[in-house]
């Protein structure tokens, strides 16, 4: 059982503990889920989320505003018990926050769909030749008799293949740069649409390259107003960017807990592993990091719900992702996440713990 004494601190309100408590007991009924067939799996989980009332957090209607502890908990405490829980949810929030911030009413029932778990959301924003580059952007939407005719190619676009709809980012040309992107509503069934490549990663998740040819879209499908998309991007991004961390987070909180009850049961030299002092320390500091990164993502939350700028939410964010996404993309990009380059990007990248330690001794090493 993860320690949640974190829940007593300062940053969060009786309603938030509530939902925690909540939250965690339907976990630990409904997850984890067959991982099996992913994309089964991910529209069974987000009609689970949807049916359980847990989507309406990922989502804004009108009058209400999204709130960044709530988010923060929902994607801790899914992540800890299902990486693709956390992903379903996540993807939910992040696919339809331009509406959610900005969207019109006729826009806003998409978002009553994927608040209530019947509809699948994606944000359609990376391109092959600029990555997070939102400026570097080449995908066009050019005004045409009763609509925007969209050209180009996006990638890495979570929940792509299985979407119901997406938030498409395109240059619309008002100024260079930046200031020349909109954002569109782009239904799944669009004519001209096509999903070009499924990519496959380590964590296993829906994936894909996305392809616009002769494209069209009404003209209310545009979110806001031309040339306004950077700034719908990056206000969506502020929103969600802690609770990128609280996943981690939760990953982080999970592999203690594995690793207690390892140690607990594990015997070797006639004692339990848990009573080595070295194995004790390491423990120990395991559980620090945890609390000093949970302090970090929930004053950042807790700074981004009382009107605080990014930057804070930025910092927690890197300090509470994992070292080890970081060692397994260093020589190969995105692609050392992707299947074929698990063997070699983990075989070539070493650990900072074991760098400098001596070659094991086969006759005296005992399997932990």
């Amino acid at each position: 059982m993860s320690d949640l004494s974190f829940l007593d601190w300062p940053f969060f309100e009786p309603r938030h503990r509530d939902l925690a408590a909540r939250l965690d007991d339907w976990c630990a009924a409904h997850l984890p889920v067959d991982h099996s067939d992913v994309d089964a799996a991910c529209r069974s989980l987000v009609a689970m989320l949807g049916q359980g009332g847990w989507l309406q957090h990922s989502g804004a209607g009108e009058g209400e505003r999204l709130d960044v502890r709530t988010l923060c908990l929902i994607r801790e405490t899914l992540a800890r018990h299902d990486g693709l829980a956390d992903f379903a949810f996540a993807m939910q929030g992040l696919g339809m926050g331009p509406v959610s911030l900005f969207g019109s009413p006729a826009q806003r029932a998409w978002l009553d769909r994927t608040r209530a778990g019947t509809a699948i959301a994606a944000f359609a924003l990376t391109e092959p030749g600029s990555g997070s580059d939102v400026a570097a952007t080449t995908t066009t939407a050019t005004r045409v008799q009763g609509g925007w005719l969209i050209e180009g190619e996006k990638t890495w676009i979570s929940n792509g293949g299985i979407a119901d709809v997406y938030v498409l980012f395109a240059r619309t040309g008002e100024a260079p740069g930046a200031r020349g992107l909109s954002a569109f509503l782009m239904p799944a069934d669009t004519p001209g649409l096509e999903v070009a490549e499924r990519l496959e990663v380590i964590a296993p998740h829906p994936l894909a390259t996305l392809r616009m040819k002769g494209l069209v879209l009404p003209e209310d499908a545009l979110i806001g107003r031309p040339g306004e998309g950077f700034k719908l991007a990056m206000s969506v991004l502020d929103v969600f960017r802690s609770t990128v961390g609280a996943a981690a987070l939760g990953f982080a909180r999970r592999a203690l807990d594995e690793a207690l009850a390892r140690v607990k049961a594990r015997r070797i030299q006639g004692q339990a592993l848990a009573e080595l002092q070295m194995v004790q320390g390491h423990l120990a500091d395991m559980a620090l990091k945890i609390d000093a990164a949970a302090l970090l993502v929930y004053r950042a939350a807790w700074t981004k719900d009382n009107g605080a700028p990014p930057s804070s939410c930025m910092a927690a964010t890197g300090c509470a992702m994992a070292r080890s996404s970081k060692a397994c993309t260093a020589k190969s990009g995105p692609c050392g996440f992707t299947r074929a380059q698990a063997t070699s990007s983990v075989s070539s990248s070493r650990g900072a713990s074991c760098r400098d330690l001596p070659p094991p001794n086969p006759d005296r090493v005992q399997p932990l």
